[in-house]
């Protein structure tokens, strides 16, 4: 893997641990201040919900992880492209579902790291 995709990767998934510890444990109170758009009630009540989220943020956080200690550079590559492809896919789904900020919040990111694979730059 090239440093410029290790930089990425590694941006991405500090990202995502950010986002699992405003979704699993900063919730209801600096959550409030992240997500403007969503009622001060509903906070408490989507607090299961929103640390569910986080928890899969600290999947792909993990696996993004992992893709930068793998020393054979096919399968580093191999498991960095499936898990950005897996945040580009969620950002998608979220811009498409919630909020259009997600596209640019992960899918960019994402697309930033395939692409960065694609250019072979090393």
């Amino acid at each position: 893997m090239n440093i410029l995709s290790q930089l990425i990767v590694a941006f991405i998934a500090v990202l995502h641990l950010y986002i699992l510890w405003l979704e699993m444990f900063a919730w209801t109170t600096h959550g409030r201040k992240v997500f403007k758009t969503i009622p001060e009630d509903q906070f408490e009540k989507t607090k299961l919900m929103a640390a569910n989220q986080g928890l899969y943020n600290g999947f792909l956080a993990t696996g993004l992880i992992w893709s930068l200690f793998i020393t054979n550079s096919d399968w580093s590559k191999n498991v960095a492209v499936f898990f950005l492809s897996c945040v580009l896919i969620a950002g998608i789904y979220g811009a498409l579902t919630a909020s259009k900020r997600i596209f640019y919040v992960q899918s960019v990111p994402a697309i930033l790291g395939l692409l960065s694979f694609m250019l072979k730059m090393n």
